[in-house]
């Protein structure tokens, strides 16, 4: 079954009384979103499925706040979905608690992670406690959505250009939205109201009919993701060149506005502490606003998520499996790092690298494989053995010869993923151990030089196998 994208259809020339409609529509679908936050995130809905839920709403007389009943239904559904996602993504760290607690007992595991994916926690006190410090509940605050099942709205071209006729709080009268371009959705339509007076119009569609999906290549590579450029491929090519310098330069933009703000920000509450509230004010209206920002964030994320799917499409068509790291897990940073070293890494776009390379591999055929990224960028990767060091772009080995870090990682990554006693989830000081112990036992027959300069060369164990000494210089 193919998978669902989302594309997104913009609003043109829509006219200020429309706009006024659709937000009064938006306001009561709000308040019905924020009543199945208040009602639903709770332990007491935990066992119901959304249409018990809906069923019992009805059955004590529930008016959706004014909004006819399908858009009302939708709105709901639709909420419900956002709290069983929440609830879902909290049940993540819950897991690892589980596996934490029943080391050597799979048969108490497999109990416990039975009782979690059927939502009978409760039964649990171990399960009920973790449940209740992961996952909270919620409240919404969203008011600029109006989500709208297939009945409730009718689309055709007219004129060269699609429109959209939503279902009105007046029996029988529509909005009719015109939209750009000739595209007509289809299916369960989510549309977002924007502070310029247009709308968006998103729905689903099959990926297939909107994304490449042309084959992949044949060989199978290790990619190491980076920030300087998106991957370095184990044969030594580089994919996605200029990210660094793209992220780089929106951070520091970032840093640069933010200080300028805070200036004026300082400068707004003096005068509002002086009394000049009418001053105060301008400022904050004229200064301290968001839309800019905001629409500079949206350009960035554009941009950023633009230049990854090219590098991934690069990847794949020279690949049909693809060994990367696994980057999801929290991993501790350096000891030390300049300040602005640390504001451009937290910028670093690990997870939607993740996430395009994942997306495109899967439309066009190719198979990415996830391997454990413990010590992958601190191993020589013509010997396999923990020895050498890291520093920034190079890889100096022990024998002198100095390696690209990047290629160097991308090598031991594609190593990886035929290691058989190196599994995905193994610890990292588990990983280390074994590393360690396979740099003792094979540092004698490294290559010339490695047993005399690694690290992990053992001291003679016997008098035979000291050197002998040097005599000294007598005149």
């Amino acid at each position: 079954m193919a998978e669902k994208v989302t594309r997104i259809l913009h609003s043109q020339g829509l006219n200020t009384a429309k706009y006024d409609r659709l937000a009064d529509i938006a306001g009561r679908c709000g308040r019905v979103r924020a009543d199945a936050w208040r009602r639903c995130s709770r332990v007491s809905t935990v066992l119901q499925s959304p249409y018990a839920i809906r069923d019992a709403w009805m059955a004590e007389g529930c008016d959706w706040h004014g909004l006819p009943a399908r858009l009302g239904k939708a709105t709901l559904a639709d909420a419900l979905g956002d709290i069983q996602a929440g609830r879902e993504a909290a049940k993540v760290p819950v897991k690892k608690a589980i596996r934490h607690r029943t080391r050597g007992d799979s048969a108490e595991r497999e109990r416990l992670y039975s009782l979690l994916k059927r939502n009978r926690w409760t039964e649990d006190p171990f399960l009920h406690r973790q449940m209740r410090q992961q996952w909270r509940g919620g409240r919404s605050h969203v008011t600029n959505q109006i989500v709208a099942d297939a009945g409730s709205y009718t689309t055709k071209v007219w004129h060269d250009r699609a429109w959209v006729y939503l279902q009105g709080l007046e029996r029988g009268q529509r909005i009719a939205i015109p939209l750009k371009g000739t595209h007509l959705p289809s299916g369960t339509l989510r549309i977002l109201l924007r502070d310029n007076g247009q709308v968006e119009v998103h729905y689903a569609v099959d990926e297939t009919q909107v994304c490449s999906t042309r084959p992949c290549g044949e060989a199978t590579i290790g990619v190491d993701k980076g920030y300087t450029e998106a991957y370095a491929d184990s044969d030594g090519d580089r994919h996605g060149e200029g990210l660094g310098d793209l992220l780089s330069a929106e951070s520091d933009h970032r840093k640069v506005k933010g200080t300028r703000r805070n200036h004026l920000r300082d400068t707004e509450q003096k005068h509002r502490a002086k009394g000049n509230h009418r001053k105060a004010d301008n400022i904050r209206k004229n200064n301290l606003g968001n839309q800019k920002r905001n629409r500079r964030r949206t350009l960035h994320h554009r941009q950023v998520r633009d230049h990854l799917c090219q590098a991934a499409h690069t990847v794949v068509d020279k690949a049909g499996t693809i060994a990367c790291e696994d980057l999801s897990a929290h991993m501790k940073s350096a000891r030390y790092r300049h300040r602005d070293t640390n504001r451009r890494l937290n910028g670093w776009v690990k997870g939607v690298m993740a996430d395009t390379l994942t997306s495109i591999s899967r439309r066009r055929g190719s198979a990415p494989a996830l391997v454990n990224p413990a010590y992958t960028s601190q191993i020589d990767s013509r010997t396999g053995l923990l020895q050498g060091r890291r520093r920034w772009d190079r890889f100096y080995c022990c024998d002198g010869v100095v390696l690209d870090a990047d290629v160097n990682a991308a090598c031991n990554i594609l190593a990886r993923l035929y290691d058989e006693e190196i599994t995905l989830y193994m610890p990292y000081r588990e990983v280390k151990a074994l590393l360690a112990e396979r740099t003792r036992t094979a540092v004698g027959t490294a290559p010339p030089g490695l047993e005399l300069r690694g690290r992990a060369t053992e001291p003679p164990s016997t008098e035979s196998e000291l050197p002998e000494p040097v005599p000294k210089c007598t005149r």
